[in-house]
């Protein structure tokens, strides 16, 4: 039965005070009446969020007060949601351990523990060792994130990297893992990547400069001062990021410099890590490629000779410049080669086609390949490259949004697969009560934009039921039709769950990206639009009883939409929304604004990528008219899309909206972009947006499962 939630008690919501600051560009002039909210102080606040402006910390907190007092009527739900995804959750789980020389690695949880615990065990048997508990790490820490971790290349030390603010302000360390003691090296402020060098004793990592951004690459070594590191590379152009990582044969570090469309990299001998890094090709505007090594050649996947969707090149590990690359898998429009992994005796190549993931192997010694085959009409699909070079085995996870995830070891050679773990619900799940489906919805230039959705195969589909759309639409990124166990207590509610695949990711190809970018941008929010309406034209729901979803960029996404078409839409949740599009692409100081020009458009430089973003960037253009119900989520020290972000955005909302549906912001001041760090503490955060979304949607919160 659906009923709506009894109403809470309307208070007076907080009003931001109005303290315009006006600038012009390109002959337009901006109006900002609560720039004020961004902290002068930024940067030190990322560091220590006690630095914050008190009048900014009294507004953020009226705000959170005045979202808690709404949704009081809620808070019963938000326990049973967080009860049955907790429920589904099992609790004392751990990953498939991956062999590397002597040992087998892997992450577990105990009962109760929020944080994983990294853990090893002699290959082929023997009693466990936990080498990093993150339970007893994070203990007294309001916020605690573990960034990632690597035994060296001798298994007698383990490098792994810490978050304490959610600012990604990660620390490096070491632990002796004979004695368990870490070591007094530690290496502040870095981006959190870094790979060994072959002699276990040499690092090489991303350091971050004074504006947050990852330019440098530093070369440490066990038992000197983090100070007298060596400089690898320094990137001056600050539109680039700069990574670190390692080839599958570890004969090779790379060091990655690149943008959202070119890439540069660098090879530095992990035998000889003090040399100096070697060019393979230097970078040209919208070339992107990516290295593994075989022997002795590199083995380059590529965009280069106008191969949009990427072919994979060799080339002499002497003369590996483009000169001398030589086409071993041809270009094929339309079929996107997402990732190489290449073994000793084979390579595996992650590919997508029609919407749809699938893994390619090829033999080394006669070029033979083969597809492995799944049988489902949407789903996920990964590789894992795992520890080892010198295998025949290829480790990889499969699951729909019905199906559990399923980790699978794939012998390359006989063409076997064993399954080495399925994901368990200990509350039970049975994949028969749930449907899932792939639509293809009309865009209005006449591309189809692939839906996949879910729902219990007792929903009636008459038009009755309330939809959670999700998207995101940027970068390249493709969002996969995953199997989620905490979507499941929305769809047991009578929610259709359906996630739009549109422009701006990768689903059906590279072009698919560039058509949602820059001057084309504009087709990420009307596919999304346009998946909306076809869920309605097909009778699965109707008008004003969808709910969008989105973070991030995605968040953007739903600023826009909620502009476009707020009559098609019940509700928008966005969560760490980048909504303030234009003022942040027009300050060239904040930490991702040069590096993300390639993606959205140089405003300060160009008047026409100015008039671009202006026309949709999501705070330029609240207008005086009634909105959806709206809930927007911040994180006080999130360096990528900053907490006033949101803010500024439902202060315009609030003061611009003519209706009386909810608008609520929730900023939480002990975490960044990822939200809160424990897996529990998540499904908190999970637990409110569904809550939400029932209450606005009159579900009476009770599960049918």
């Amino acid at each position: 039965m659906d009923c709506p939630s009894p109403p809470a008690a309307r208070i007076a919501p907080p009003r931001a005070e109005r303290r315009p600051v006006t600038s012009t560009h390109h002959g337009v002039t901006l109006v900002d009446e609560y720039a004020w909210l961004r902290a002068e102080n930024w940067q030190e606040v990322m560091r220590d969020p006690s630095l914050l402006a008190a009048d900014i910390r009294a507004y953020l907190e009226s705000e959170n007060a005045y979202t808690e007092a709404m949704l009081a009527d809620t808070s019963a739900l938000q326990g049973q949601l967080f009860a049955e995804m907790k429920a589904r959750l099992k609790e004392d789980d751990s990953t498939v351990p991956s062999p590397d020389g002597p040992y087998d690695y892997f992450a577990s949880y105990v009962t109760g523990g929020q944080y994983p615990r990294l853990c090893r065990r002699p290959r082929g048997g023997g009693p466990e060792a936990v080498i990093l508990d993150g339970n007893h790490e994070a203990e007294g820490k309001p916020y605690w994130q573990l960034g990632g971790a690597s035994p060296s290349p001798d298994n007698r030390l383990l490098a792994y990297v810490v978050d304490d603010k959610g600012s990604e302000l990660y620390t490096i360390r070491f632990r002796d893992l004979q004695t368990g003691a870490d070591l007094p090296d530690a290496l502040p402020d870095t981006r959190g990547r870094f790979a060994w060098a072959n002699d276990s004793r040499t690092l090489l990592y991303v350091r971050l400069d004074a504006n947050h951004r990852p330019l440098h690459v530093y070369r440490h070594t066990l038992g000197t001062p983090a100070e007298t590191d060596a400089l690898v590379y320094s990137e001056a152009d600050t539109g680039y990021y700069v990574s670190v990582g390692k080839t599958q044969s570890e004969r090779f570090i790379l060091v990655d410099a690149h943008d959202h469309q070119t890439s540069e990299i660098r090879l530095v001998d992990a035998d000889r890590p003090d040399a100096g890094p070697v060019l393979v090709a230097a970078r040209e505007h919208g070339h992107e490629y990516a290295i593994e090594h075989h022997g002795e050649r590199l083995v380059i996947t590529t965009n280069s000779g106008a191969a949009e969707d990427f072919r994979i090149c060799e080339a002499p590990l002497a003369t590996p410049g483009m000169a001398h690359w030589r086409e071993i898998v041809p270009h094929r429009p339309g079929r996107l080669i997402i990732d190489t992994v290449v073994f000793a005796r084979h390579m595996a190549r992650l590919e997508r086609e029609d919407g749809l993931r699938r893994i390619v192997v090829t033999r080394v010694a006669d070029g033979e390949e083969h597809a492995i085959a799944f049988p489902e009409e949407a789903y996920a699909l990964g590789m894992a490259s795992g520890y080892e070079f010198d295998t025949d085995t290829l480790r990889f996870t499969y699951s729909s949004m019905t199906t559990p995830a399923e980790v699978y070891d794939y012998d390359m050679e006989t063409r076997t697969r064993t399954l080495r773990k399925r994901q368990e619900v200990p509350s039970g799940h049975d994949p028969a009560q749930y449907v899932t489906r792939r639509l293809h919805a009309p865009a209005p230039d006449g591309e189809l934009v692939p839906v996949s959705i879910l729902y219990r195969r007792d929903t009636p589909l008459d038009g009755s039921a309330p939809v959670l759309l999700y998207g995101y639409g940027s970068y390249g990124i493709s969002i996969p039709a995953s199997f989620s166990t905490t979507r499941l207590s929305l769809v047991d509610r009578g929610f259709i769950y359906a996630i739009a695949h549109i422009r701006g990711g990768k689903d059906k190809g590279y072009r698919w990206y560039t058509q949602g970018k820059l001057k084309s941008k504009l087709n990420t929010f009307t596919d999304f639009i346009a998946a909306g309406e076809h869920l309605v034209a097909q009778g699965l729901t109707r008008r004003g009883r969808i709910v969008a979803n989105g973070g991030s960029a995605g968040g953007m996404l739903m600023g826009v939409v909620a502009n476009m078409a707020p009559d098609l839409f019940l509700g928008i949740i966005a969560d760490v929304p980048f909504v303030d599009v234009l003022n942040t692409m027009l300050d060239k100081d904040l930490p991702l604004t040069p590096p993300e020009w390639p993606e959205w458009g140089n405003p300060i430089l160009d008047a026409e990528q100015f008039a671009i973003i202006h026309s949709y960037s999501p705070y330029e253009n609240v207008e005086r008219k009634a909105y959806p119900h709206i809930f927007a989520y911040g994180g006080l020290t999130d360096p990528r899309v900053t907490y006033w972000e949101p803010a500024k955005w439902i202060a315009r909302l609030r003061e611009r909206n003519t209706g009386d549906n909810l608008v609520l912001l929730r900023t939480n001041m002990e975490a960044g972009h990822g939200g809160a760090s424990g897996r529990f503490e998540q499904l908190k955060e999970i637990a409110l947006d569904y809550a939400f979304a029932l209450k606005i949607a009159g579900k009476d919160g009770a599960s049918i499962a």
